[in-house]
C-alpha cells in the first residue's frame, strides 16, 4: 500500500484503493468488513510516511512519524472502544482465560498456578505489546518498501550505519532512577508505578541492548575488525534477551 501511495497520483492511489477493497469484500464476504476495517487503520500512516517518502525526508523521520501514527491509532481505538461501552481490556482479559481454560492439561501446568495474576500481568503490560507492534510493523515496511522503492529508483534514504547510533543522554538516567524504583517495588503489585515500571524496563533495556551492539559495531569499525563480535551479540540477544 504504501508503495502504491508513492508511485501513483493522490487520484489514480484512491481509486485503486478503493477498488481494492471492493474486490477483497466481494471475495471474503462475512470477514470483508473484518479485512476492510485493517486496512483502513493502516491508512494513516502509509500517508504520513508516504508524503515523507516522497519529499525524501530521513528514515529517522519517517520511521518516527510510523511508529507515533500507529501508536495513537490503537489508543483512539481502544478509547472509542471504552466510549461505546465495549470495555476492549476487560474482553482481552476474558479471551485471555478461556483461551488458557481451553488449553491441554500439559500446557497449564507449566503456566503460573494463579491465572488471574498471570493474566492480569498480561493485561498490565497492553501498552508495552502496542509499542512493540507499532516498533515491528514500522520498521519491517520501511524496510521492506525502501528496497522495493529503490529498486525502481526512488533513491528513499536508509538509516545510518548503526556504529553511529547514539541514544541520548537523559536515557540513561531515565533508566537508572526506573531500575532503583523497580527494586523497591513489589512484582505482584497493581499500583501505577508498578505497572509504568513493567511496561518501561523491557522498553529500556531493549533500546540499551541496541545501543550496546551499535557500540559493537563501532568498536569493529574502528578497529577495522570482521563485524563478527556485533553479529555474535545479536545471536546471544536474540536467544538470551537482556
Amino acid at each position: 500500500v504504501l508503495m502504491l501511495y508513492v508511485k501513483t497520483s493522490t487520484k489514480r492511489f484512491v481509486i485503486s484503493y478503493v477498488l481494492s477493497l471492493l474486490v477483497v469484500y466481494i471475495l471474503t464476504q462475512w470477514i470483508g468488513l473484518y479485512l476492510i476495517t485493517i486496512a483502513l487503520f493502516i491508512l494513516p500512516p502509509v500517508i504520513l510516511m508516504g508524503n515523507l517518502y516522497k519529499r525524501k525526508a530521513a528514515a529517522r523521520s519517517v520511521l518516527t512519524a510510523g511508529i507515533v501514527t500507529v501508536l495513537a491509532e490503537s489508543l483512539l481505538s481502544l478509547l472509542l472502544g471504552f466510549a461505546v461501552g465495549l470495555n476492549p481490556v476487560a474482553k482481552f482479559k476474558q479471551f485471555m482465560l478461556d483461551s488458557i481454560a481451553a488449553m491441554p492439561q500439559s500446557i497449564q501446568e507449566i503456566l503460573p498456578k494463579d491465572q488471574d495474576w498471570y493474566v492480569g500481568f498480561i493485561v498490565q503490560v497492553i501498552p508495552l505489546y502496542l509499542i512493540f507492534l507499532a516498533l515491528f510493523v514500522t520498521f519491517v515496511t520501511h524496510g521492506v518498501t525502501r528496497w522495493f522503492l529503490n529498486k525502481t529508483g526512488e533513491g528513499i534514504p536508509g538509516l545510518r550505519p548503526m556504529r553511529e547510533w547514539m541514544l541520548q543522554r537523559s536515557l540513561v538516567w531515565i533508566y537508572l532512577v526506573a531500575f532503583v524504583l523497580d527494586l523497591f517495588t513489589k512484582p505482584d503489585s497493581s499500583s501505577l508505578i508498578s505497572t509504568l515500571l513493567m511496561n518501561a524496563m523491557p522498553l529500556l533495556m531493549l533500546v540499551f541492548a541496541v545501543q550496546a551492539i551499535g557500540f559493537l559495531f563501532y568498536v569493529a569499525h574502528a578497529n577495522k575488525w570482521k563485524p563478527i563480535l556485533p553479529i555474535v551479540a545479536i545471536i546471544i540477544l536474540i536467544f538470551m534477551p537482556p
